[in-house]
């Protein structure tokens, strides 16, 4: 019996040790032991879903699929990558790891949540496994603990619930947590309350060593602080504490247009500098170009042939977009912030229009918008997009140079132009991310999208005489979601982090086994 026993011992250890072969196309192998204990896919469908993003440019199949049901699978196998080893099909000689990325919903442009040869780690696998759940609404209800994976719009959704809500947005809800965070998550809301990086309280994050930890300020504070904004560097951020405040019920939604640019930027400029109690809660800004697809949606009915006409007429009009949100307690405020907009701004006259919507519905409009490209099939072609942040200085040069030099001057334009400012007084620079020096900055977005007549390359091009529009203008400006492929590019990109985010990587991930679709260390 003992003998049996014995032999049965000795053939599940060497079970245990037989390990599962991963081939990918770049022709690199990677062992994994079954003693991991992993749920590992390398199926067609689960490549195929892994390979491609939002952006839909790129095409970067990866190795394998890793669907955690805990941080823990996570932790094994980033342990076994560091030490482990991977080789090049007809070589003997192993090369030290393989590479490993996370991925929530793909919404990256460039490839930049993509592990060629490597295992991706669908993040949303991990949310869906949350225990007691992927949102957690503290009993005081000022904070959640989000599961990474989780979608902005399942947190807004549960928060709600509660009568509560975090302060600061993205314009669309369909992202994941630990994607915005790796990056800053910025839209309306930034000028007062600071992009979402700066309204995280503490986060859990698994090292490229395989290491667990628990960061905060105050606890591990150079990994907490490198993580916000460091482009998946350092570790991969499984849960995330998001500070809440009171969540209003209705939201003042209200479109401006302006037929001039110094009005335009002297009224927003203004806007974001007025203290909250009659100032607006959310700012944004955007361009309608004759050249371009004037939407008109928005507006009533009666007016929409009116707004084309203005648009038609001065070749380019600037929309400013703010919302003020309230409930029974702050409706007398709501008439008093309307009356001061409308007799202080300098828009053109009889063209402000405003409309009265749930404040859930105003946070998710961007969903309506997509549901509409989706039917129309233009919602998963290639999206060039280019964002950057511009210096107040020089945000005149930029509108001249770009604006009317480059854009108006095209056949026809695509996709939406954002345009509107921001305080730079908001953002922690502790944090990886990275902003011009200016206390004022702008948020410049061309989300154009490829379809119908103009190719995807087409558009790069316009990006690409933009930049270098900029550069030889000596407009200091920081891209936003950026993909260089040049490491001089990196190291000006950071430039006085650059020597910290480097000594930051040599600790945390000395591999530079993560997030090697953002081309930094590669």
């Amino acid at each position: 019996m003992t003998t049996n026993l014995s032999i049965i011992t000795l053939i599940t250890f060497l079970i245990s040790l037989t390990p599962t072969l991963i081939k990918s196309e770049e022709g690199i192998d990677v062992f994994l032991p079954i003693s991991l204990n992993l749920t590992v896919l390398t199926d067609p469908s689960s490549i195929s879903a892994a390979s491609r993003d939002f952006g839909n440019i790129t095409d970067e199949n990866p190795g394998a699929v890793l669907c955690p049901s805990s941080a823990a699978e996570v932790a094994r196998l980033l342990r076994f990558a560091s030490g482990g080893f991977s080789y090049r099909r007809g070589s003997n000689d192993p090369s030290p790891g393989f590479k490993v990325a996370a991925r929530g919903q793909g919404h990256s442009l460039r490839g930049q949540a993509s592990a060629p040869g490597g295992i991706v780690v669908n993040m949303t696998c991990l949310a869906k496994a949350a225990k007691p759940a992927a949102v957690v609404v503290s009993a005081d209800r000022t904070y959640a603990d989000v599961a990474a994976g989780t979608m902005w719009v399942e947190v807004l959704e549960a928060a709600v619930e509660r009568e509560v809500s975090p302060v600061t947005w993205t314009d669309y809800l369909y992202l994941s947590v630990g994607g915005t965070l790796s990056n800053a998550g910025i839209g309306g809301q930034t000028f007062r309350h600071g992009p979402q990086i700066s309204n995280v309280h503490e986060l859990d994050v698994i090292t490229g060593k395989g290491e667990m930890m628990t960061c905060s300020p105050n606890l591990n504070p150079e990994l907490f602080y490198g993580v916000l904004g460091g482009l998946g560097q350092f570790g991969i951020i499984t849960r995330a504490r998001i500070a809440l405040d009171h969540a209003p019920t209705r939201v003042k939604w209200l479109r401006i247009l302006y037929s001039d640019f110094s009005a335009f930027t002297r009224d927003q400029e203004r806007l974001v500098s007025m203290a909250n109690d009659l100032g607006v809660d959310f700012l944004e800004g955007q361009l309608m170009m004759s050249n371009g697809f004037v939407d008109t949606s928005f507006f009533p009915l009666s007016d929409r042939t009116r707004v084309a006409s203005l648009v038609n007429d001065h070749r380019i009009i600037y929309v400013l977009e703010v919302a003020k949100y309230y409930d029974t307690t702050t409706l007398p405020i709501i008439d008093k912030v309307i009356d001061i907009l409308t007799r202080t701004l300098g828009f053109v006259p009889g063209f402000m229009f405003m409309q009265d919507v749930p404040y859930f519905d105003f946070l998710n409009r961007v969903r309506i918008e997509e549901e509409k490209l989706s039917s129309l099939g233009l919602w998963e072609v290639p999206h060039p997009w280019l964002n950057m942040f511009v210096p107040r200085s020089r945000i005149l040069d930029f509108h001249n140079g770009v604006i009317k030099g480059l854009l108006l001057n095209r056949t026809s334009t695509s996709g939406v132009t954002l345009f509107y400012p921001t305080n730079r007084h908001k953002w922690n620079n502790l944090m990886s991310a990275m902003i011009p020096e200016e206390d004022v900055f702008y948020v410049i977005g061309f989300l154009q999208s490829a379809g119908g007549s103009q190719n995807w390359q087409e558009l790069e091009n316009v990006n690409d005489k933009i930049i270098q529009f900029c550069d030889d203008s000596g407009i200091k400006i920081k891209e936003y979601l950026m993909h260089y492929t040049r490491k001089e590019d990196w190291i000006k990109h950071f430039g006085a982090k650059w020597d910290d985010f480097l000594r930051k990587k040599i600790m945390f991930d000395p591999k530079k086994l993560l997030s090697p679709g953002q081309d930094i260390f590669n």
